[in-house]
């Protein structure tokens, strides 16, 4: 595979003569999807539900600025094109992972690092060979390519990944495509605990768990969350690595949350990302001088507001604390509850239900133009039983009567949307240690890997 790094060729000669008052730790936290709506709407939760007199830890941080996100090929990025921007330095067209617009491979900052006798380590709550993490590891012309990301992942070196399921496993059958007896091969660890991650004496630990994914707001028991493995892959890196680490962390879940328009849904994911980053600025707090901490993400999804058309200057964040559950567990209920029903299902029935799992008219009130709607979409879907279609999106797709509770939902919340998609708008930048101002301002995705680099180059 030819290798094209003309900016990391530089950095990574120059890593190697790096001053001894460098940074040695860096923890690189991405919110996928995670725009500046996603941000203020989990800020105006912790400050007017939650009641707290701090904004959320990230923006705190002292340094703030912004990112351009547009790809090689559109105005509006995917994930593989923005991971590869913020892992490497380069542009790149959507769909493409590790290669520049011509396919060839380019260089990201952890392969850098881990070169130079860094520990690596990469955490995500959604699969590890997704977009943002492959972009640390692998080069393909194509996201898809799963098998080929998960044997590139073997083959990185790394000291620590954890994600989900590793989708390359098996093949469209279900049959073994051997690919953790790969990574077994190249020296990895393959738990599927956080505990038995703790306790491997392996330089290389691989967690990956089916059940390690879904969203804050499902609160599945014995799931574990984002911080937890946040914090077990620090104490890992600080066993083998002690001297030097690098350490990315992804809030996957934002992104699927916004991609479904789950308003409550992302609030709850940024909250979750907000305290797995804690666990770094903890790490900060004792190494303050030898630590530095980037936040951003890949690009916005959704184009979420805090206000809309139904509630004026207002919103109601109070709401949200009611939502029990997820758009897509919600929309699996429901499809559920069509298929199981003999045709006795009533109306009444249906609102208790929903207000069980949404707060809706048990605790969140609800006009006479939303509930016309509503009870129109419930006669078609129950009494009627039409065939409505689906509502697609990226990651799922919806049941038409339980899209039509989340927009009602959405609506009164006072949560707006412009796409079940992704965005062409700039997306925030936070960050602290010494250096980091350098990220004050405006910059394009591909400044952040370099500079960074730079700063523990200085």
């Amino acid at each position: 595979m030819k290798f094209k790094s003309i900016i990391f060729g530089i950095l990574a000669a120059a890593a190697l003569t790096a001053s001894a008052d460098a940074p040695k730790y860096v923890f690189y936290f991405i919110g996928d999807g995670m725009g500046h709506g996603a941000v203020m709407a989990a800020q105006t939760y912790n400050r007017v539900v939650l009641g707290n007199d701090e904004p959320l830890l990230m923006m705190q941080f002292p340094v703030a600025g912004m990112l351009e996100t547009y790809s090689a090929s559109s105005t509006v990025t995917d994930s593989a094109a923005a991971g590869t921007a913020l892992a490497t330095g380069n542009k790149t067209r959507n769909g493409m992972l590790g290669m520049d617009a011509d396919t060839t491979a380019v260089t990201s900052m952890a392969a850098v690092l881990h070169d130079d006798g860094w520990g690596v380590g990469l955490v995500t709550n959604v699969s590890p060979d997704d977009a943002t993490p492959g972009a640390f590891y692998a080069h393909v012309p194509n996201r898809g390519m799963f098998y080929e990301i998960g044997r590139q992942a073997a083959e990185s070196g790394y000291e620590f990944i954890a994600g989900s399921r590793w989708r390359g496993a098996r093949d469209k059958e279900g049959k073994s495509r051997g690919l953790y007896e790969y990574m077994a091969e190249k020296g990895v660890d393959l738990v599927n605990t956080t505990e038995a991650a703790r306790k491997s004496d392996s330089r290389r630990v691989f967690y990956y768990n089916d059940n390690y994914t879904g969203y804050t707001v499902d609160s599945i028991p014995g799931q574990a969350m984002l911080p937890e493995v946040t914090a077990v892959a620090i104490e890992h890196l600080k066993r083998v690595s002690p001297d030097r680490f690098f350490l990315m962390v992804e809030g996957g879940d934002i992104d699927h949350a916004a991609h479904a328009n789950d308003g409550g849904g992302v609030v709850m994911d940024v909250l979750n990302f907000n305290d797995a980053l804690r666990h770094a600025y903890d790490f900060y707090l004792e190494h303050p001088h030898e630590t530095v901490i980037i936040v951003t993400a890949d690009h916005e999804t959704g184009g979420l507001s805090v206000g809309n058309r139904h509630v004026g200057y207002t919103s109601y964040p109070e709401y949200v604390q009611y939502q029990k559950i997820s758009k897509d567990r919600f929309s699996a209920l429901v499809k559920k509850m069509l298929k199981d029903d003999d045709g006795t299902m009533t109306w009444e029935q249906f609102k208790t239900f929903a207000g069980e799992h949404t707060g809706l008219w048990r605790d969140v009130p609800v006009d006479e133009r939303h509930e016309a709607q509503l009870r129109e979409m419930f006669d078609d879907t129950f009494a009627k039983r039409k065939a409505l279609a689906d509502e697609k999106t990226l990651y799922s797709s919806f049941n038409a009567l339980a899209n039509a509770v989340f927009n009602a939902l959405n609506d009164i919340q006072g949560y707006g949307w412009t796409t079940s998609g992704h965005s062409g708008n700039p997306v925030p930048v936070y960050a602290i240690g010494d250096g980091m101002e350098a990220f004050g301002k405006r910059l394009d995705n591909t400044n952040v890997a370099p500079t960074l680099l730079r700063i523990i180059n200085k």
